[in-house]
């Protein structure tokens, strides 16, 4: 027997709305934290190094609960997991409101990164168990609400930035959402377990395989393409001659309306042909953005964000379609290798930063150039990533491309 057969669809819907909404916050943290970096740079007196290090945190709290709700996931299920979520968001959100110093916004960094991958370890198998004959194309409809996230929390930061509010009540503002997903989580109902991935050294053993750790290793390149460029948008997009929050807004509003309509494009080429299509894609809009500025700044985002969009929830879908004993742990490590790497490389990617605006400096640019002149280099280090994916991506195209999903199998089944 299924999980499918043991919610209605009612049931279902409504524990994947509120799935959306946990993680619509948690994309919030991503957008509204991009829109004020300057700010608590100048507030707390930070050096671009040290707000990569505060950044860093979030990401860094985000594998240790993944890692540790794929662990738990058999033994604690997705409700505990997810009511952790809340708690942490709550916590994490009001600790960086009353933070003040560089330690105080560490902290609460990591305990907002420890409620999002709480977040993704509850959510992404408890979806690819309510819909397991759809597996990869719920998991992109349920990731439409991170970039849809991002840009509602971008638009709120500039929003109100530009009313003069200050950085606190845009983190506050998160806290609305956050009680919402907390009611609903009430009297939520989740589904039991399959059978054959209730075990967790079940999943342990079939982690251990060429593919998942490709899998894996490619995470970080993924993640790092995507939200190591979006994380520090406020930083190397300032020099394009549109404000960087519009760009990050359009970006995520092109990533949200991809996902939800994933469904035909994973269908037509499977999960590994859209992979291949991202990391051709994005390498091409990476290097667009560290040429063109103004109008044709906006058309190079555009390439970037359809470069983009599939791949998180398309990474997760590939372990939960071709790997799907590894269950929960499998999904976990998956992506808390991707934040891992954002981790490692976002204060590496705030010293380029660094680096770029005191050569500009040094070449006597004035304080607008810099950005113009800094950005660029910053983006052009990043094309590496999604370089280095066409070449892995291909080769995994090749091998995979007669292999049957687990979403095959069970229409076939049904």
């Amino acid at each position: 027997m299924t999980t499918s057969t043991i919610l209605t669809d009612a049931q279902k819907a409504r524990l994947f709305l509120m799935s959306c909404i946990a993680l619509t916050v948690t994309a919030m943290t991503f957008g509204i934290r991009a829109g004020i970096l300057t700010q608590l740079g100048v507030d707390f007196q930070l050096t671009n190094a040290e707000l990569g290090y505060i950044t860093a945190m979030a990401f860094w709290g985000f594998p240790i609960a993944t890692i540790f709700g794929g662990l738990l996931y058999n033994a604690i299920g997705a409700r505990t997991l997810i009511w952790l979520a809340c708690i942490c968001h709550v916590a994490g959100l009001i600790l960086t409101i009353l933070a003040d110093s560089f330690w105080g916004l560490m902290l609460s960094s990591l305990l907002v990164g420890f409620a999002n991958g709480s977040v993704e370890a509850g959510c992404n198998p408890v979806i690819s168990e309510c819909y397991d004959k759809n597996k990869t194309t719920m998991l992109n409809r349920f990731h439409v609400w991170f970039p849809a996230g991002i840009v509602i929390g971008a638009l709120i930061s500039f929003g109100m930035s530009n009313l003069g509010l200050g950085w606190q009540l845009q983190i506050a503002v998160m806290l609305l959402p956050t009680a919402v997903y907390g009611f609903m989580l009430v009297c939520a109902l989740f589904p039991k377990h399959y059978a054959e991935v209730v075990s967790t050294s079940v999943n342990f053993k079939s982690m251990f395989t060429p593919i998942f750790l490709f899998l894996m290793v490619c995470m970080t390149l993924t993640a790092q393409t995507e939200l190591g460029t979006t994380a520090w948008a406020d930083k190397i997009l300032a020099g394009s001659g549109v404000h960087p929050m519009v760009t990050l807004a359009l970006i995520f509003g092109v990533m949200a309306i991809g996902r939800f309509f994933a469904g035909p494009l994973v269908h037509k080429f499977n999960p590994t042909g859209v992979l291949l299509y991202s990391a051709i894609v994005s390498s091409v809009g990476l290097f667009m953005l560290s040429q063109f500025s103004g109008p044709l700044a906006i058309f190079a985002a555009l390439v970037f964000a359809l470069g983009v969009t599939y791949f998180w929830p398309t990474m997760i879908g590939c372990v939960a379609e071709y790997l799907p004993k590894t269950g929960a742990l499998g999904m976990s490590i998956v992506g808390g290798a991707g934040m891992a790497s954002v981790a490692v490389w976002s204060p590496i990617v705030g010293g380029w930063v660094d680096k770029a605006q005191a050569e500009a400096q040094a070449s006597g640019a004035g304080a607008e150039e810099v950005a113009a002149m800094a950005g660029p280099v910053v983006l052009q280090n990043l094309t590496v990533f999604p370089l280095i994916l066409i070449v892995g991506f291909a080769g995994f195209y090749f091998v995979m491309r007669n292999r049957t999903t687990s979403s095959e199998e069970a229409r076939k089944a049904a």
